[in-house]
């Protein structure tokens, strides 16, 4: 006999239990005029992609790609220093890691972190059966190595530069995990091409280690949704087995596998520009009475009082920036992405009025109060 439950509750009550306070990624969000939120390259796209993208033919979407696509792989390995059996690729690195995560660990383990991260990291945790934990970072937004150990976590995930702060994690700490991990660490360097240190090369030289990048970042090709980890051969295997087929559409594939080849001295020209906007940026901020966390990466976070208010507002004035409420150590803070100076102007000026105007209403707001 059915239930005379209501569809919705019938659905609620068929769900998994532990998901049912899991929020979706938030991608619904109104167009904006100046959109600093993303954290993609606002400096344009590879022209290498832009010119294999225009050569797509008819074959290319009537058909499915390559199962293990070799080609992209091939690009990728040359330019990570790996060889080809050290490198797996998805649907964004975000996709590599979650594949990672369902390859290395049982329902019931756990998935440290250093909180405040990637906000999909304990998202991932969940739907995969397993239990996120989140450790403090040190007093310099520095990973704490012991506390992240003393978990005795199955996979231990470190983002560097870290999103949402852009600090990086000091070589010796991210070495003594390595080093000392129980099961997997996962290194996450998707904005490592700003930052010139990494781990990306050397990955297969541990047998614990993952470190995942994408090309939606410095290389401006988040509309392709490429990413990709490298490893020992072994682990790499492992990944292999979860991750699906299919991962990456074929023309992206190959527009991705040329723009590897071809654009990595346009790529890192793009990534300079925005280190040294994000310079000039924080410059701009300190001389306005901002507090901007320095970063290694190409956004900027900017503690703030009342962030989603500010980021309303600044959106009312057509400049679109990412919120975060009550971060670990932080509290409030707006997310910056770096663009082209006149962007940033406007962000600025965005960020200046909205503090402005929302401190003027407190203060009225106040005076009002009054007897």
């Amino acid at each position: 006999m059915r239930s005379s439950a209501s569809p919705m509750s019938e659905s609620l009550r068929l769900g998994r239990a532990t998901l049912r306070d899991v929020t979706p990624y938030p991608t619904e969000r109104t167009a904006c005029d100046a959109d600093l939120s993303d954290n993609t390259n606002l400096f344009g796209a590879p022209p290498a992609a832009l010119r294999e993208l225009a050569r797509a033919g008819a074959d290319e979407i009537s058909r499915y790609p390559g199962l293990h696509t070799r080609h992209l792989r091939e690009a990728l390995a040359e330019y990570a220093g790996v060889g080809l059996d050290e490198i797996v690729t998805g649907c964004g690195s975000d996709d590599v890691i979650d594949s990672a995560v369902r390859a290395f660990a049982e329902p019931g383990e756990a998935l440290a972190y250093s909180d405040p991260t990637f906000s999909m990291i304990p998202v991932f945790a969940r739907v995969n059966g397993l239990i996120p934990v989140p450790v403090p970072f040190t007093t310099s937004l520095d990973i704490d190595p012991e506390a992240l150990l003393a978990t005795g976590a199955r996979i231990i995930y470190i983002c560097s530069p870290n999103n949402p702060t852009g600090t990086l994690a000091s070589p010796d700490a991210i070495a003594h995990v390595i080093d000392r991990a129980l099961g997997i660490v996962i290194i996450d360097e998707a904005y490592a091409e700003f930052s010139g240190g990494a781990h990306v090369t050397n990955a297969p030289q541990h047998a614990r280690l993952l470190v995942t990048r994408t090309l939606s970042k410095a290389f401006g090709m988040a509309g392709f949704r490429i990413g990709y980890g490298t490893g020992s051969a072994p682990l790499v295997r492992e990944i292999e087995k979860v991750r699906g087929p299919y991962k990456e559409n074929a023309p992206g594939e190959r527009a991705a596998a040329c723009a590897v080849q071809e654009d990595v001295e346009w790529m890192r020209t793009c990534a300079q520009q925005a280190v040294e906007i994000r310079d000039r940026f924080c410059g701009a901020l300190r001389a306005n009475a901002f507090r901007p966390i320095p970063s290694a990466a190409n956004f900027v976070l900017v503690p703030i009082r009342d962030a989603d208010l500010v980021a309303r507002v600044a959106r009312d004035a057509g400049v679109a920036l990412r919120p975060y409420s009550a971060l670990a150590g932080i509290g409030d803070a707006i997310r910056v992405t770096m663009g082209p100076w006149p962007l940033m102007e406007r962000a600025l000026e965005a960020l200046i009025s909205a503090r402005d105007r929302i401190q003027r209403d407190r203060d009225q707001a106040t005076t009002g109060l009054r007897p």
